[in-house]
């Protein structure tokens, strides 16, 4: 059935005054300079510098020499390497807290490379890393949050995944009219929705031709982060 009126008209004044507010700060849009020195650049340098340490086939390699803690160093020193790093500190020295013994960096490893190149449907995949990083070791700050869980994958596979910084994309969602269902805790359905939105966002930016979700999270930035009140 489709949406009464009023409801459709509300929501393409949300999405018109995302694009006002996003194409006033960067008029060239996903091409702008300043965009791609401020918001793309260091992202696209991130995912870059993950290839490069953990492809698909070196991350395999790795996991066949149990290389678990190895492949686990290198996860988090590409996220760390970053211009403007992702996660916060607390949730840094709760990943490093967590990765301290044998069966953790084996967990997080193996967990890891099944959401990344597994078989499973993305849901499945999804599910069973929040799961992953649900079960490993807490010291003083839970691990658990939705920077960690988004984090790697966005990073690894931006033409997949996004990342989902709790304050930012719910000011964003809420701008542009969109009803993200969250929950605090990592969960599917939240993160389903947030890919619902990401192509309700690029649909309709589409003649700004975002090339990825490097692009569409960085939209959603704009609307969303203090940085640009």
């Amino acid at each position: 059935m489709a949406a009464p009126a009023h409801t459709r008209s509300r929501k393409l004044d949300g999405a018109a005054r995302c694009r006002r507010k996003f194409l006033h700060v960067f008029p060239n849009g996903f091409r702008d300079e300043l965009y791609i020195s401020w918001e793309r650049e260091y992202k696209w340098e991130t995912h870059e510098r993950w290839e490069q340490t953990l492809s698909q086939s070196e991350f395999r390699r790795l996991l066949r020499r149990r290389e678990f803690a190895e492949i686990s160093r290198r996860a988090i020193s590409v996220e760390q390497r970053s211009r403007h790093s992702m996660l916060f500190s607390f949730e840094k020295m709760a990943l490093r807290d967590a990765l301290k013994s044998s069966v953790a960096v084996r967990t997080f490893a193996e967990g890891l490379y099944e959401l990344l190149h597994g078989t499973l449907g993305v849901q499945q995949r999804f599910e069973r890393w929040v799961a992953t990083v649900a079960d490993l070791p807490r010291r003083q700050t839970r691990v658990l949050t939705w920077p960690v869980v988004t984090v790697f994958g966005f990073i690894a596979q931006p033409d997949v995944h996004i990342f989902l910084k709790p304050l930012t994309v719910r000011a964003a969602a809420h701008a542009y009219d969109f009803d993200l269902a969250y929950q605090s805790r990592p969960n599917w359905d939240t993160y389903a929705r947030l890919l619902d939105f990401a192509r309700l966002v690029r649909r309709e930016l589409r003649d700004l031709r975002p090339r990825d979700m490097i692009d569409v999270q960085s939209f959603l930035w704009v609307q969303g982060s203090d940085e640009y009140k």
